[in-house]
């Protein structure tokens, strides 16, 4: 896992809100200045960020629920997501 501590306990910051969209039909990350579009890999992930699971536990899970999706793959995109909405603030350590 790059730089990031297996350790990390992520969870989303109190001005984030995972909602389902209505109109989109789809979830969405809401927060005071704008929301984001999640596709479903980025919400499977998000639900799992409770502030008690460990990044690695985050990646375990995940790789169970897409049995046959490589690990290191796995791995990447959460890191990649977590680490990109941890810069905009949107995540609590």
């Amino acid at each position: 896992m790059a730089d990031v501590p297996t350790t990390w306990q992520p969870r989303l910051a109190a001005k984030a809100r995972l909602r389902w969209d209505n109109v989109e039909k789809r979830h969405m990350l809401v927060f005071p200045e704008a929301a984001l579009l999640l596709n479903e890999t980025a919400v499977a992930i998000l639900k799992l960020c409770d502030g008690e699971r460990t990044l690695e536990q985050i990646v375990d899970t995940l790789a169970q629920q897409f049995a046959g999706t490589d690990r290191s793959l796995i791995d990447n995109e959460v890191v990649e997501l977590l680490t990109r909405l941890q810069t905009r603030g949107l995540l609590d350590s």
